[in-house]
């Protein structure tokens, strides 16, 4: 039996690949799943245009988000927390805290975007990496300053 799958399946194929099952396997599991659909012509034609359009959708939002890493690529973000001998931070600069400094900014960018593997815990320059699009990733500059003392 071929079927169309909607969606990833593991150790079976992608969305939208068509695939040859076990009769049973695809009646009694990925059919009532809703993880396939019969690869009939009339699905074929549903699953094409939901690729293209799937495929504009993609292209639309990679566009978008060229430009916001243009705006990003020229901004730098400087924050100042307290801390003791050395550099080293009282707590730490983590992606939240960047999140927020570029929403001051008026650039929304969800905190789950922002690739730093570990929180920044001494005062210096970094280059954080913020993944926009899966195409799209655009490094921007982080100083960390010691707050001056009052």
């Amino acid at each position: 039996m071929k079927v169309i799958l909607k969606q990833d399946v593991e150790k079976l194929g992608k969305t939208g690949e068509i695939v040859k099952v076990a009769p049973g396997y695809g009646r009694n599991f990925l059919i009532p799943r809703k993880l396939a659909a019969l690869a009939t012509e009339g699905n074929l034609k549903i699953m094409e245009i939901e690729q293209l359009a799937h495929a504009r959708r993609d292209q639309r939002e990679k566009k978008a988000a060229e430009v916001v890493a243009r705006e990003l690529s020229k901004l730098v973000v400087t924050l100042q927390r307290k801390s003791g001998e050395g550099g080293t931070l009282y707590g730490s600069v983590t992606s939240i805290d960047i999140a927020d400094y570029l929403i001051t900014h008026k650039i929304d960018i969800d905190k789950r975007k922002i690739q730093l593997d570990d929180p920044i815990k001494s005062v210096g320059e970094y280059h954080v990496p913020i993944r926009l699009h899966r195409e799209v990733t655009v490094p921007i500059r982080v100083i960390v300053q010691a707050e001056p003392a009052s």
